[in-house]
């Protein structure tokens, strides 16, 4: 299949529509020419708050209220679109209301004639927390579709081994990361669990990012990363586990062609087992000495 991964930049649309957002976001798609599957970044659908009122977009939390009325039209315009295109979209993440109160930072799978699906993020970062008060979800997925199964870690989630472990032994060979990170030790902290959760599970894992700054933004003001397809780390891949990179900080897609049966071979012909051998380090059960 071939990938397209986005480093996309987040937009201001103040006085205008969701028509205008619904252009870029078509922009976007038509030019990911030849993709099967999109990934956009975590938290990319922040720039539908520029929509409302400065006294909305400027508050963390009202623009998570607000936010609830463009969620039906945001979930239709993707499935539209991947039901035309004949497309597998990850649409990054948005905030989603579970009840008045308490937000889930989802990310939406679109499928071609199927309905949405989702990923929450289970492991919140500090601000998410402490500040911004998104709660954590809780059911790890994986999900089947046309081009195999795949499975998505939401930006932190990536830098914890277990979650993408259960995922790639429920049969997962691609792990999806749509990612936000304002620094770049944030953005080399997630682009270094990518590549882990690619060595360990002998596994494709691609990573899309949000870039640019929004200083109009409480919540993606600043936006720093290069989306990425990593690979496992062996015989038949790159040497260094990059199969694709982009310019950090320049927005545009990164494409990689990935054959899924690779998979299955390295992990029985390969230089080293890692995915076979993840047991093996716990039979070292005694005391740390």
């Amino acid at each position: 299949m071939r990938i397209a991964s986005a480093s996309y930049d987040i937009g201001f649309f103040a006085g205008a529509s969701f028509s205008d957002y619904e252009a870029k976001i078509r922009r976007w798609i038509t030019s990911a020419t030849g993709a099967q599957l999109l990934l956009f970044p975590e938290y990319f659908s922040m720039e539908l708050a520029s929509l409302f009122t400065p006294d909305v977009y400027g508050s963390l939390f009202r623009q998570l209220a607000a936010m609830q009325d463009l969620l039906p039209d945001f979930k239709s315009l993707f499935q539209k679109v991947a039901d035309d295109q004949g497309v597998v979209i990850v649409a990054g993440s948005f905030p989603v209301a579970v009840t008045p109160t308490d937000y889930r930072n989802r990310s939406f799978l679109f499928r071609p004639g199927a309905a949405p699906d989702f990923q929450d993020k289970l492991l919140m970062t500090r601000f998410e927390k402490e500040e911004w008060k998104i709660s954590p979800g809780h059911d790890i997925r994986i999900f089947n579709t046309d081009l195999g199964k795949i499975a998505i870690n939401i930006c932190y989630d990536s830098e914890f081994p277990i979650i993408a472990r259960r995922q790639v032994e429920a049969g997962a060979d691609l792990i999806l990361v749509p990612s936000c990170t304002d620094t770049r030790a944030g953005y080399h902290r997630v682009r270094i669990g990518c590549q882990a959760r690619a060595l360990e599970n002998q596994c494709f894992v691609a990573q899309s990012c949000t870039v640019g700054e929004a200083s109009w933004s409480p919540a993606v003001d600043l936006n720093t990363g290069a989306a990425a397809i990593f690979t496992p780390v062996d015989r038949g891949f790159p040497d260094n586990g990059v199969l694709a990179m982009g310019a950090l900080n320049e927005p545009g897609w990164v494409f990689a062609d990935v054959d899924l049966n690779d998979i299955d071979r390295v992990r029985k012909e390969g230089q080293v087992f890692n995915y076979r051998d993840w047991p093996d380090q716990f039979r070292a059960t005694g005391p740390v000495e």
